[in-house]
């Protein structure tokens, strides 16, 4: 690699090993080029002390000012000392803190009057900001008139610093290594940097380091961020010009072929976004060389559930009204996936489904279902397609059957004491257990084990066999439902019939050797069938996983797919081959299986382009059977199958393809150049590219990290959802603010709505409720001294705050608690009554997020929002806004208003839009390194640039990148950009640039 060897060289040979150690493991700085690109957070003035209100609680930061006062106190009845000290700069005031025989040195040193730099980690006690045991660095000794003169009015860079290496160290061994910035290598054309005035890299390197002005930052700010943007889009730009000049076949639509057939069996129609998209992906195909495109947040097409539908949850089942984006659901597999699409769709007509066992399912009319029949096997069908088709025309039985899901294991977090047989065994008796006669919800929500030995108990206890499976007789009501609950949870059937005295329960599982009401005898439950309902609020959920299904009320499996099929369809019938390219063996498989599913007969025909308007549809991977795979390599050589899903297998020397025409990739999965090369040398020319996303991409990051793609943004904005109004309430700052929030609470309920109240924290006896020897999760670190009591105020507790709520503010609403360590018939309780009606406020923790979906609930009260993260903000605010009255979410922060957490807090309340999230969450995490390496450890790339704010440099180096690599695409006359790409672009990133 060409690199100057000046700034190659390591560290330690310049300023010590000791130094250098502390820098490279802190700080990941380890040559000089390191160190010179290791800019200053910010600058300070001789004599500026930080505005208080600046400084960032738990930061790391320097100050610098003038000693007012410096005092010893004693502490634990005269055993212990402290230093206190005074800082002051004539507008604000901050105080110091050392401890025990670290006092003694800087009792002498801080005298009233003195100046110095102080650098510490800010923290809180008394109200006060503070600095607990800061390095110092007295900066008007007499000996230093001089050198303190010499700066009176210069910059002095603070450095992003560590506990180890203050920021003036850094700045002394920067002095130590600034020559070398002579030997920079300047990437940028003169030509460039002259039209755009930017001051040469030499320049700029002395400048951000050593500035004399604001006006020097600002130069050496703007060049440095045209070097960062401009070599990454040049890495680009040399990647699409040289894609482009690659041939390729045009696959142009074939009207009367696949797709066409498989549009026609859509059961919706697409949407004004999926034809837009549609028609740029196919217009790129039609052309002569590959098409290189990203594929952005498609969504299912519309298929809904009402509001009050379940869908399962790790935790447990949750109603589909308090989904949002990045909820955890379980698949049908057993893997969990991540919601990546919410999409209210307002009211319409509801149907439910009745099923074999008397289990019930609500949805609309274009909801999928994937369901069997003993004449066709597995299909998605609509539930209109359903219930026009219901009963078999030979024998007037239920035609399909849907399959149970796959038993997974679940934690609602709740305590499980007892042990789940002998609670078994006691409510089948007739006993009563921690929730009386009825399971309590930790039993329900538990590993497949524990819910297995539950049933077994009271199968033991109280059943008799009956036919294939066991019949419990006159449950109460209450113990029915959970046996149904059980049996339907493990993969089997329940059916509950009315008798004197409560309910007959019969169920069968799979560890019975019973069997459902299917005639295979597998634990399939027909649909027998499918009655309105009348109108519901509803919406539509897009799943991040490959089979796009997921589990709903009583262990269903539906389904609610995407349509990105229908490019490599439109491949198909010009004669050429599709492969989608999976991570996993397991996803390959559900993705074959998601396709077969979709297409249904049409993925059974037979050679490419014949009149039988279908195609093979294969899978391949590493661990196939010899036969099977053979057989998958002998119909892709041969052009039977039009269609191969698989992983790395498909890159093999031995995978011949007849002509392979599209390659679809997967977003999450690295899809570097050795393997985009092994695959463009299966075809008869490069094939075409597309990779798809479903996570909303902000356009900066879109041009940087997928610079070399084109961008398709398919995006469905929520239909008939009640806007959310979202407000800071800076609780700290403005007082008055907050007591206007529990006006309008009172407001919203005299107007006959409720509202939440949530905490981070439920309540002060978390600490005794720690087992001897552990803290309490939220309990604070053992103090060591007694300013750390108060270093870090506990996050509001729900206990507390509902107390204060009904003895002030809220007095006369009817207002109750709601966490995660109360009783599960107690939560039940207060989840009924609210959802009924009977309360106003509910204060509560996080728990909210499952179990309770109460449209008529209006306002919010998010407090110490701060402590939450921007998803959680976004997914807890969407609990209100749900019915026909417009939503009130409220964020309470005690943090200072120029503080980071209050700009997120601004920043979410500003915005619902998903992009405009991800954005906030970007800015939030930062960026890492927008080239991957942050993953394996190295420094990110990019150390000026934000590819957020600075959206209009990346825009026009990615222009001038564009017009420089389509006249001089091999950069001959830019060595020296060369060079720079050429350190930029080691293996490993050059792998990832040229990702999928």
């Amino acid at each position: 690699m060409e690199r100057v060897a000046a700034l190659d060289e390591p560290l330690k040979k310049i300023l010590g090993g000791t130094t250098a150690k502390v820098l490279a493991e802190h700080l990941g700085l380890e040559t000089v080029g390191d160190l010179l690109h290791h800019y200053p957070r910010r600058y300070a003035e001789r004599g500026e002390l930080t505005r208080l209100s600046d400084l960032p609680l738990d930061e790391h930061v320097t100050v610098v000012a003038r000693v007012a006062d410096a005092r010893v106190l004693t502490f634990n009845h005269g055993r212990g000392q402290r230093l206190e000290v005074t800082l002051t700069d004539g507008s604000g005031r901050l105080q110091l803190v050392f401890f025990g025989k670290g006092i003694h040195k800087p009792h002498k040193d801080l005298l009233p009057g003195k100046r110095a730099m102080f650098a510490g980690k800010v923290s809180v006690f008394n109200r006060k900001l503070q600095l607990a045991h800061p390095e110092y660095e007295l900066l008007d000794r007499d000996a230093d008139t001089d050198a303190v003169d010499a700066f009176a009015h210069q910059l002095m860079p603070i450095y992003p610093a560590c506990q180890q290496m203050a920021s003036w160290k850094i700045t002394k061994a920067v002095d130590a290594v600034l020559p070398s910035a002579q030997d920079a290598v300047d990437p940028l054309p003169p030509g460039l940097r002259e039209g755009r005035g930017l001051v040469p890299l030499t320049e700029a390197l002395l400048k951000v380091h050593r500035p004399g002005s604001k006006a020097d930052v600002a130069d050496a700010r703007a060049r440095l961020k045209w070097d960062e943007a401009f070599v990454l889009q040049v890495a680009l730009a040399r990647r699409r010009f040289t894609d482009a000049q690659l041939p390729a076949v045009p696959r142009r639509l074939t009207p009367g072929g696949i797709l066409d057939a498989f549009d026609a069996r859509l059961p919706f129609t697409l949407t004004e976004g999926q034809t837009k998209v549609s028609r740029e992906i196919f217009d790129d195909l039609a052309t002569e060389h590959p098409m290189h495109r990203l594929l952005q947040g498609e969504v299912g097409s519309g298929k809904a559930q009402p509001l009050d539908a379940l869908v399962l949850t790790p935790r447990g089942f949750r109603p589909m009204g308090r989904l949002a984006v990045g909820s955890e659901v379980v698949v049908p597999s057993g893997a969990t996936a991540l919601v990546d699409g919410v999409f209210p769709q307002g009211e319409r007509e509801v149907w439910r489904l009745v099923l074999g066992d008397g289990s019930t399912v609500e949805c609309d009319d274009e909801h999928l279902w994937i369901v069997s029949s003993r004449a066709t096997g597995e299909r998605v069908l609509t539930t209109r397609e359903l219930r026009t088709a219901l009963l078999d025309d030979d024998d007037g039985r239920p035609r399909w059957s849907i399959a149970p899901a796959t038993p997974v294991d679940l934690d609602d977090g709740g305590h499980r004491p007892l042990d789940p047989y002998a609670l078994g065994r006691t409510l089948g008796a007739g006993g009563h257990g921690p929730a009386g006669a009825s399971v309590p919800a930790a039993y329900r929500n538990a590993p497949v084990k524990d819910r297995r030995a539950l049933l077994a108990g009271l199968l033991a206890a109280a059943g008799e066999p009956a036919g294939s499976g066991t019949l419990v007789r006159a449950v109460p009501e209450p113990l029915a439902a959970d046996l149904a609950w059980l049996a339907r949870s493990l993969g089997g059937t329940a059916r509950t019939t009315p008798v004197d005295g409560g309910h007959d329960v019969t169920v069968a599982t799979p560890e019975e050797g019973g069997a459902g009401d299917a005639d295979d005898g597998a634990f399939h439950r027909t649909v027998r069938a499918v009655e309105h309902v009348g109108r519901k609020p509803v919406q539509c959920i897009s799943v991040a996983h490959p089979s796009h299904a997921y589990v709903t009320d009583h262990f269903t499996v539906t389904h609610n797919t995407m349509v990105a099929l229908r490019a490599m369809l439109g491949v198909v019938d010009s004669g050429g081959q599709a492969a989608m390219l999976a991570p996993t063996e397991v996803l390959a498989q559900q993705h074959h299986r998601s396709v077969t599913e979709m297409m249904g007969d049409l993925a059974e025909g037979g050679m490419l382009g014949g009149a039988e308007r279908g195609t093979k549809v294969v899978l391949l991977t590493g661990s196939m059977g010899a036969a099977a795979r053979r057989q998958a390599l002998l119909d892709l050589v041969t052009g039977e199958a039009g269609i191969v899903i698989g992983t790395h297998a498909l890159i093999e020397d031995v995978v011949q393809f007849h002509d392979l025409g599209l390659v679809v990739v997967d977003e999450q999965h690295r899809f570097g150049v050795e393997q985009r090369d092994a695959l463009r040398a299966k075809g008869k020319q490069p094939p075409h590219l597309l990779v798809m996303t479903a996570t909303p991409i902000p356009r900066t990051v879109a041009m940087t990290v997928f610079g070399d793609l084109e961008t398709s943004v398919l995006d469905q904005l929520p239909a008939g959802r009640s806007p959310i109004a979202s407000h800071v309430v800076p609780a700290k700052d403005k007082p008055h603010f907050l007591a206007r929030a529990w006006e309008r609470v009172r407001e919203e309920v005299t107007a006959g709505h409720q509202a939440y109240v949530v905490c981070p924290r439920i309540g002060d006896d978390e600490d005794a409720a720690a087992p001897k020897g552990k803290k309490a999760k939220d309990a604070p670190a053992e103090p060591s001294s007694p300013e750390d009591l108060a270093e870090k105020r506990p996050p509001l507790a729900v206990l507390d705050i509902a107390e204060q709520l009904r003895k002030g503010p809220l007095t006369g609403l009817r207002v109750a608690v709601l966490h995660g360590r109360m009783a599960p018939d107690d939560k039940d309780d207060v989840m009924r009554r609210f959802a009924a009606g009977e309360l106003d406020v509910l204060v509560a923790t996080t728990v909210i997020e499952v179990g309770v979906n109460v449209p008529n609930a209006t306002a919010m009260v998010i407090m110490d929002a701060d402590r939450f993260g921007v998803s959680q903000l976004h997914q807890l605010r969407g609990r209100v806004g749900r019915g026909s009255a417009p939503g009130l979410c409220l964020l309470v922060s005690e943090m200072p208003e120029a503080s980071p957490a209050r700009a997120r807090l601004a920043a979410v309340a500003a915005t619902l839009d998903g992009f405009e999230l991800s954005r906030i969450d970007l800015e939030q995490r930062r960026e890492g390194d927008v080239l991957g390496q942050a993953q394996s450890g190295a420094r990110s790339s990019l150390r000026m640039l934000a590819v957020i704010e600075d959206e209009e440099v990346i825009a026009a180096a990615r222009e001038e990148a564009t017009a420089l690599v389509a006249a001089d695409p091999e950069l001959t006359d830019c060595p020296e950009l060369r060079t720079a790409l050429s350190a930029l672009l080691d293996d490993e990133r050059e792998q990832y640039l040229d990702k999928g």
